[in-house]
């Protein structure tokens, strides 16, 4: 397994694996602790591991956590889907900054975001599985959306958002997000 800082986003990581394949189809690690401990994280923090299923064209986020944030692992574990991290912490060097990835259950490519980023996704197959592992357990009330068509953050989202959460659908701009983080 190959860990690569993502240029972008300062404290981003890309964890690549190397799958097995053969007639019967394939095996790899998806995740290992030494790998993730040579790269400054500490593999016991995450406490929790959720899994969503998308049609394609479902659009998930912007999100984020508000307080302490949320640092996750993001890999797509079947299909593939197109992931974007937008940094959101103020004092980071890379602070605005966004960055998309193609994940796929072919390469098992892990995505490191770490807290105080936004992260959102779309569905590129007719069924894709994402799956989080994330450092502290979910609370609904720190919840923090951001419209996925905002027009400062440009994102190129590949289709149409076909499916869309209410929540989603609704979001504030980054701006609104930004000042209300501030006051």
């Amino acid at each position: 397994m190959k860990a690569t800082q993502v240029p972008e986003i300062d404290g981003a990581f890309l964890f690549e694996p190397t799958p097995h394949a053969d007639e019967r189809g394939f095996f790899c690690r998806t995740f290992d602790a030494e790998v993730v401990r040579s790269v400054g994280l500490d593999p016991h923090s995450f406490v929790q591991d959720s899994v969503s299923r998308s049609v394609r064209g479902v659009l998930r986020g912007l999100h984020l956590r508000s307080g302490a944030g949320e640092a996750k692992l993001v890999r797509c574990s079947y299909g593939r889907i197109f992931d974007v991290v937008v940094d959101l912490r103020p004092e980071s060097p890379t602070y605005l900054n966004r960055a998309s990835f193609e994940l796929s259950g072919e390469t098992q490519a892990t995505l490191y975001i770490p807290a105080g980023c936004a992260h959102g996704f779309q569905a590129l197959t007719d069924v894709a599985d994402t799956s989080y592992r994330i450092d502290r357990p979910h609370d609904p009330a720190e919840d923090v959306t951001i419209a996925f068509d905002d027009p400062v953050l440009a994102i190129p989202w590949p289709l149409p958002a076909l499916a869309m959460s209410p929540r989603d659908r609704e979001a504030p701009s980054l701006a609104e997000v930004l000042k209300h983080k501030e006051g």
